[in-house]
């Protein structure tokens, strides 16, 4: 009896921790602009500061794998090619797209519209994971997207930072939507692999083959990342590597292994006003009134993702007590 009773809140308790791990990641990527502004203001590259972050990322892993963890380093074949080669693609094309988006349509730009993704995850979970594509979640992924153009057109956008001349607005936009594509690409291959792989293993083959296929990419595109050339560069990209890459992916895919793509993505969107408000006490990147609307509708959107999993696990407690 007592069995039966306690399955159904042990099911809430973990969608609930799923939909905190979810807030975590995104509160901690929004820490990604401010520290990668404070970054082009140490004169580093825009294309370097991602290779660097992930490369260290990697390292990281990979000696707690060696000290603690050696079944991390044991991989099957689809493992391999879906998670280290795909899922490395995906993370590859994210650090390049977004620090440009970052550099050419401002931290608040940037990071509302990186969340047009759960646009993308909530339509295509319905036929790649069988998740149900309700009226109400694709209702809850317009109004984000929304908000996140409204945040653009309210927004800073690009200057000239530590005398580097940076990309345009168009520039910008154009890695905010690729950022946006390769974030839902990780969240839908996230819900996949961290059930079959574990977390630790799906990040670490991640963000290894992030790495490996920037270091191949970049020196052929012409821009072969230098490491930092100040004390500051490195304590920023070391911030970079611990709060953004390991603690936030650990917490993002701890939220997959809970809860469907669609939420988690659409939990997430707390980043664009974690790194609004860092940029606003830190640089004095401003939004307009228009921008500030975009914002909470992102955060309302994020706030009516919560609301039915909230009355619901009031339901289930009630039943259980």
């Amino acid at each position: 009896m007592t069995t039966d009773m306690s399955a159904p809140g042990s099911r809430w308790l973990s969608r609930v921790a799923g939909y905190a791990f979810a807030l975590g990641a995104g509160a901690l990527w929004g820490t990604t602009g401010p520290l990668s502004t404070a970054l082009y203001r140490e004169g580093e590259a825009i294309t370097g500061i991602g290779f660097w972050r992930v490369l260290l990322g990697t390292v990281a892993l990979a000696a707690y794998g060696l000290a603690f963890r050696r079944d991390l380093f044991r991989v099957d074949r689809r493992g391999l090619l879906l998670v280290g080669l795909g899922g490395g693609a995906l993370v590859a094309l994210f650090e390049v797209a977004y620090q440009f988006a970052i550099a050419g349509a401002g931290v608040a730009s940037a990071a509302a519209l990186l969340y047009t993704a759960p646009i993308i995850v909530a339509i295509l979970a319905a036929p790649l994971l069988k998740e149900r594509l309700t009226a109400g979640r694709l209702a809850l992924a317009v109004v984000v997207g929304v908000g996140a153009v409204l945040a653009v057109r309210g927004g800073s956008h690009g200057a000239n930072v530590g005398g580097v001349e940076l990309p345009r607005l168009a520039l910008g936009v154009a890695g905010g939507l690729l950022a946006a594509l390769s974030y839902a690409g990780t969240t839908l291959l996230a819900r996949f692999a961290v059930p079959r792989y574990g977390v630790a293993k799906v990040l670490l083959l991640e963000i290894a083959g992030g790495t490996v296929l920037l270091g191949l990419i970049l020196p052929l595109a012409g821009r072969a990342p230098a490491p930092p050339g100040t004390t500051g560069g490195w304590l920023y990209i070391i911030a970079l590597v611990i709060g953004t890459v390991l603690l936030a992916n650990v917490f993002f895919f701890s939220a997959a292994k809970r809860i469907e793509a669609a939420p988690t993505a659409v939990a997430a969107t707390i980043e664009p006003v974690v790194g609004t408000l860092l940029a606003l006490v830190l640089f004095s990147q401003r939004l307009t009134a228009l921008g500030w609307l975009g914002l909470l509708m992102v955060v309302g959107g994020v706030a009516a993702g919560y609301l039915p999993e909230a009355q619901s696990t009031a339901q289930e407690s009630e039943r259980s007590a």
